[in-house]
């Protein structure tokens, strides 16, 4: 909103503020279409000096941010800011680092790798090669009704075979050549 506009609609403000304090019972009905056309005027003003977008939440910090009918300022972005604080409280807090520690490693530590998984793996020999035919399943008697009940169907394959595959973290490559380095000049002569 510009200086000008802002002294119009401040005027405009001030002279429905006069026409108010003037009201009465008996006003006519003259001066009642003289307080419509100022007010006609203010909205007008106001409506020209608007830039930006209606404010979708009452939350001062995010007028315009994400709502959720649920918080009593609309704000989502604060709401679940409030809900974590509130989670806190119940579950305690959670985990910080402390000081003292070293500094977390950006790829995380041994605990939080996934475990080792166990999969049994359904396959079908398609002539050339062994292919999977079914889900990996997590329990062996499963697959091996699943490889079953695939024998028996109306187009059932050459031959079936239930690979157990079994991860673990096992070192997949390497690359150049480690050697070892004796930190002794001359071999420790």
């Amino acid at each position: 909103m510009n200086h000008a506009q802002l002294t119009a609609l401040g005027r405009a403000l001030r002279l429905l503020g006069e026409h108010g304090e003037a009201l009465t019972g008996d006003t006519p009905d003259t001066r009642l279409h003289e307080v419509k056309a100022d007010l006609k005027r203010a909205l007008d003003l106001l409506q020209d000096s608007v830039t930006g977008a209606a404010p979708s939440t009452r939350c001062p910090e995010h007028p315009n941010g994400p709502v959720d009918e649920n918080a009593h300022d609309l704000c989502l972005l604060c709401e679940t800011r409030r809900r974590a604080a509130r989670r806190s409280e119940y579950n305690g807090p959670s985990a910080q680092p402390h000081p003292t520690d070293p500094t977390p490693s950006r790829y995380g530590v041994r605990e939080d790798r996934p475990q080792p998984q166990q999969r049994w793996l359904p396959e079908l020999w398609n002539g050339q090669a062994w292919q999977l035919c079914g889900t990996p399943r997590r329990d062996r008697h499963e697959a091996e009704l699943y490889l079953a009940a695939q024998r028996r169907g109306p187009r059932a394959a050459m031959a079936y075979r239930l690979v157990h595959e079994f991860t673990d973290y096992e070192v997949l490559r390497v690359w150049g050549t480690p050697v070892r380095v004796d930190i002794e000049p001359l071999g420790n002569l």
